[in-house]
């Protein structure tokens, strides 16, 4: 199964033009079960979403978990989940986070492959983001299927990462700057019953100018435990 995370900045290019269908070729580029996306909506106003919905629909089938509370948002707090329209039963929600900022994590809980897939997007200060992954660590820790995070977590630092046994952090290398990566911000947190096969930053020439994030990807095999 493959999983890929995204911070698309409002679908904003490096060369500050907003360009939703540029994501999306992105996207097909990837080619992921399940893409987790960062700053998905305008974050102004009514909060409108920025991605073509039915383009992504029709030409890559995918669809985008319910997770809204605003009618023209795309997520919740900007976080939002695509997934392959096949993935018919699925379980979408809305985790809170301490906060001081507007902040939160979603969810998609998938019936087949039993898995959860929660997407963040982390505060800008340290001890707010330490208080928020002790709770995702919390969430992981009291699901009895197999759990995985994704996202923006928005530390440069690895060693301040708080998580401990059993979950285990993949790292597929630095995604931000995407004219110069330098610092590792995206990241994979994988519960129980995960295995990464594989993971990379995906270094597209389209992806260098459609955001100032790389998309990150994994690949994933399910332990017998599961």
């Amino acid at each position: 199964m493959r999983i890929a995370s995204y911070n698309i900045r409002k679908a904003v290019g490096l060369d500050w033009r907003r360009d939703p269908e540029r994501i999306v070729d992105v996207l097909a580029e990837i080619d992921a079960d399940v893409i987790v996306l960062q700053e998905a909506d305008k974050r102004v106003g009514t909060r409108a979403g920025v991605l073509p919905l039915d383009h992504l629909e029709t030409e890559l089938g995918y669809i985008m978990a319910d997770v809204s509370l605003r009618p023209l948002s795309h997520g919740w707090h900007g976080n939002a989940i695509l997934l392959r329209s096949d993935f018919a039963d699925h379980v979408p929600a809305r985790i809170e986070l301490p906060v001081l900022e507007p902040r939160g994590a979603v969810s998609v809980l998938l019936e087949q492959p039993h898995i959860e897939v929660i997407g963040v997007h982390l505060g800008l200060t340290p001890g707010m983001r330490r208080k928020q992954m002790l709770a995702l660590q919390k969430v992981v820790d009291e699901r009895e299927h197999p759990v995985l995070l994704a996202g923006d977590f928005n530390e440069w630092n690895s060693a301040q990462l708080p998580f401990v046994d059993p979950v285990t952090v993949v790292s597929p290398g630095p995604s931000f700057h995407a004219s110069r990566p330098t610092a590792t911000l995206d990241r994979f947190v994988l519960g129980q019953g995960l295995r990464a096969v594989s993971s990379h930053v995906h270094h597209s020439s389209l992806a260098k100018r459609a955001s100032d994030h790389l998309p990150i990807v994994i690949d994933l095999a399910f332990a017998e435990t599961a």
